[in-house]
């Protein structure tokens, strides 16, 4: 069994942190279902394990939170779903390389849903889109922006943390840091790619989607 909880307003970062890491540990210890929970965070930044001080362009923006998460600077704010995921990788193959890569099919399969091409890139954690209505970057290539970021922990083979998916959150948020310590490419939204899906539309895609990438033994 795996719990789904959607959480309505802005839930506060620390009480998420909170609620995940007791939550991983009573999966572990067998006494609660795998769970993924569904939120919306007010405006802030977290600094995963490999953040680099530099990357964190406007420290008096928002306020900026130390995380246990693989990863680096990451936004999180109104408008962005953030999707924790508290499940038990053990009983999935003990697979940390393969398990990220199911979040980032469940990602990609999610945002076919509205008829958007998600990628992924070596080297470059999360997926992207290409731009065709931007132009080519300084070195030549096709331009891409990042509409979801990817970011994990594992205590004990169970995972916290999780994914967030840009659906309409303000962009200009994300100029406070290097998102991913990445500078040549941009960040969007499905709004910002000119398609009107809300966040319930997101959730029902979410959901569905997962259910053929994590059936699971």
């Amino acid at each position: 069994m795996v719990e789904w909880k959607i959480s309505s307003g802005l839930t506060d970062y620390q009480e998420a942190v909170d609620f995940m890491e007791a939550r991983a540990e009573a999966i572990r210890a067998g006494d609660a279902d795998e769970c993924i929970w569904l939120v919306e965070h007010p405006p802030l930044y977290t600094a995963g394990t490999s953040a680099k001080v530099e990357d964190l362009t406007d420290p008096d923006r928002f306020t900026v939170y130390t995380s246990k998460r693989g990863g680096q600077y990451t936004y999180h704010g109104p408008g962005q779903r953030v999707i924790y995921v508290m499940l038990d990788v053990a009983k999935r193959g003990k697979d940390v390389r393969g398990f990220v890569e199911q979040l980032e099919k469940w990602v990609i399969a999610t945002l076919d849903q509205f008829n958007v091409k998600g990628e992924i890139r070596c080297g470059r954690v999360g997926v992207w889109v290409e731009r065709d209505d931007k132009p080519l970057t300084v070195t030549g290539q096709k331009a891409e922006d990042k509409i979801a970021a990817i970011g994990i922990r594992l205590r004990k083979w169970v995972s916290f943390h999780g994914i967030s998916i840009n659906v309409e959150p303000d962009l200009d948020h994300f100029t406070g840091i290097v998102p991913c310590g990445i500078t040549e490419f941009g960040v969007t939204s499905l709004v910002d790619l000119g398609l009107p899906v809300t966040m319930d539309d997101l959730d029902v895609a979410l959901r569905s989607t997962f259910e053929e990438m994590f059936q699971a033994g």
